[in-house]
């Protein structure tokens, strides 16, 4: 089974991207709704979030989403400190998944892929890629805030371009190219790839 992380920044379109694989037949982990899910079921995690945020960080057992955006937005170092909670049960709750699939390769589509070092449990990496003015066009549309909200989580992650350059397959999502052939060149290519054993080793 070749793991494959797909990445990019916020706006890029990276679940645009995952679903065009999903019609090819390729599942897919959804790290961040996986994450949030993980934030409400398990115990160990929902105590050390009340220990670093908060009792009010969970109203009669529901995550209080509001109040921990409130905090971890305007402190980065509280949202470092929740990432460093989240990320180890992503991981290995994403690893579990992978080895239940039977598909050649299954992807993790995942915001901070490099900046929670889940590369080193990764095969290969696609990164999707947009001008910045789109990614904070969309965001803005899709979240209803401000350019100066957007840019100001755009600056919490690692550069788009550094990200691209870890990236052993980039997909270009400006409008201007097609998508979809551009997934399946690459789907061609990780099947091809998760037939020579040698890069599983």
């Amino acid at each position: 089974m070749l793991k494959v992380g797909l990445t990019g920044g916020i706006g890029s379109g990276k679940s645009t991207v995952a679903a065009i694989f999903e019609t090819l037949g390729v599942p897919v982990y959804y790290a961040d709704k996986e994450a949030k899910r993980l934030m409400i079921e398990d115990e160990g995690l929902i105590q050390s979030i009340k220990n670093l945020l908060g009792e009010e960080s969970y109203i009669n057992g529901i995550l209080n989403r509001e109040y921990i955006a409130a905090i971890v937005f305007n402190d980065p170092k509280k949202l470092e400190q929740l990432n460093q909670l989240i990320h180890p049960l992503t991981v290995s709750d994403s690893l579990n998944w992978m080895s239940q699939q039977t598909t050649p390769y299954a992807i993790k589509e995942a915001a901070l892929i490099f900046e929670s070092h889940s590369e080193s449990h990764l095969n290969v990496n696609i990164g999707v890629t947009s001008p910045e003015s789109l990614r904070i066009k969309r965001i803005m549309e899709r979240d209803g805030i401000d350019e100066v909200a957007v840019r100001q989580r755009m600056s919490r992650q690692m550069s788009e371009e550094e990200k691209m350059k870890r990236c052993d397959f980039v997909i270009k999502n400006d409008e201007s190219i097609l998508l979809t052939p551009q997934v399946i060149r690459i789907n061609e290519e990780l099947i091809k790839m998760a037939a020579d054993k040698s890069i599983l080793a």
